[in-house]
């Protein structure tokens, strides 16, 4: 059987100026740091994954090369043995994979130091550090993947073993605040994807939880993140009152004073908000606003590592698209989709399919139906069939072409495409 290329590990090279000797040197390096030995890849192993020849490297090679990308093996096109490849399950592989090797640890350590245990051990800011760490893979996966019901899932998991570490030994309060910030951080992260998947039952249980534990780390960062998110929720459900009010809380925190970038992001979504409730008025204030406040902030500042990963002048302009859309503004949308993806970063995948979704309703809702038809066909198969906010706009897309030309060749080309690509990638 002739081997397939890889073509995630070629693209994720590519992206960041990998030949295959420099990635081979980096890896080697990561193994030092992580095995005391020196590692022994050369560029034509490198080549070896590349061509496919090599499928699933060594499981110390693997965690040498997830160090150095900051993805799992699985992402970057590493097919385990005897495992579907699908995109779901691929994801759900990574997410085990981690919680037995990485995360497992820190249950083990915390059984080991258990009451009733001999020799309870300290918890310090080694472990808060080691679940900050799982926090930033869990952000990245989002990013990549969206809205995944593993994503979900681990988040949870890991926001239970940042709580039973508060009884796996002592730990001064600074310490327990921070384990209580990293429980809230990824309970925040399970109510995102599942918010992302529209299951909003489990958004809402995750959120009550995230609140809870927020308020016992008193971090003001992550108290905003989940009342930020709740506005989401309720804008995405329809229901603009309670978002303005969710909304609300989260600008209303001492840190949006102290910081540009969460009071520009807190105005952003506020614009969307307005754009839902069908208020001009208050989505262009509010966006005025929300640009201000960006021009103003401190780029050296540090920040949490959720809000790095995603805010910038490409996600403003992605809120600002979702408000236009909603007033019926059309142009005024295409124009805020053309320039989010102009300027949107490579990792944020998720927000490329969406904007590209957006972008397509926005030139179809203005009459040109080829652009439309054609923007479409580029969000890519796995996110029209796995993604479920992405998934349900194509179809109201295609049922919204369907309607406007229905025996016409782009209709027909748009069915052949989601009929063969589509199922294709399932």
């Amino acid at each position: 059987m002739n081997a397939t290329r890889n073509k995630a590990l070629v693209a994720w090279m590519d992206e960041h100026g990998h030949s295959s000797n420099s990635l081979a040197e980096a890896v080697n390096r990561a193994l030092e740091q992580l095995t005391g030995r020196t590692g022994g890849l050369d560029g034509s192993s490198v080549r070896d994954w590349k061509a496919g020849r090599v499928q699933w490297p060594k499981s110390a090679t693997r965690r040498a090369l997830e160090t150095v990308s900051g993805l799992p093996a699985t992402a970057l096109g590493f097919v385990p043995r005897r495992r579907a490849s699908s995109t779901q399950a691929t994801l759900q592989e990574d997410l085990d994979m981690k919680r037995r090797n990485v995360v497992g640890g820190l249950v083990a350590a915390a059984a080991a130091a258990a009451p009733g245990n001999a020799g309870r051990r300290r918890i310090g800011m080694n472990d808060v550090n080691r679940l900050q760490q799982r926090f930033a893979e869990v952000v990245a996966s989002d990013h990549r993947y969206g809205g995944q019901r593993g994503i979900e899932q681990h988040a949870a998991a890991l926001a239970d073993e940042a709580l039973n570490l508060q009884s796996a030994g002592s730990a001064t309060q600074r310490v327990r605040n921070n384990l209580y910030g990293c429980a809230a951080s990824f309970r925040s992260s399970a109510m995102w994807a599942a918010i992302d998947g529209r299951r909003y039952a489990d958004a809402r249980a995750h959120m009550r939880e995230a609140q809870a534990l927020a308020e016992m780390s008193g971090d003001q960062a992550i108290k905003f993140r989940i009342w930020s998110h709740a506005g989401a929720m309720y804008r995405h459900i329809g229901r603009p009152g309670e978002a303005f009010a969710a909304n609300d809380v989260a600008r209303s925190l001492h840190i949006t004073r102290r910081d540009p970038m969460f009071a520009s992001l807190g105005l952003a979504r506020q614009a969307a908000i307005h754009g839902a409730a069908h208020d001009r008025t208050g989505t262009c204030r509010a966006l005025d606003q929300a640009q201000d406040a960006l021009q103003r902030m401190d780029s050296d500042a540090h920040r949490p590592v959720w809000l790095l990963a995603f805010y910038d002048q490409a996600e403003l302009n992605s809120l600002a698209l979702s408000a236009f859309l909603a007033l019926g503004d059309y142009p005024t949308a295409e124009s805020h989709a053309h320039r989010c993806l102009a300027t949107l970063r490579p990792h944020m995948r998720r927000s490329h399919a969406i904007t590209t979704t957006r972008l397509a309703h926005a030139q179809l809702a203005q009459g040109d139906l080829e652009s439309a038809a054609t923007t479409a066909m580029y969000v890519p198969a796995d996110a029209a069939t796995e993604h479920a906010r992405v998934s349900r706009m194509l179809q109201e897309f295609g049922a919204a072409l369907r309607a406007r030309a229905p025996r016409s060749s782009i209709a027909q080309t748009w069915t052949e495409h989601t009929r063969d690509a589509w199922k294709a990638s399932t």
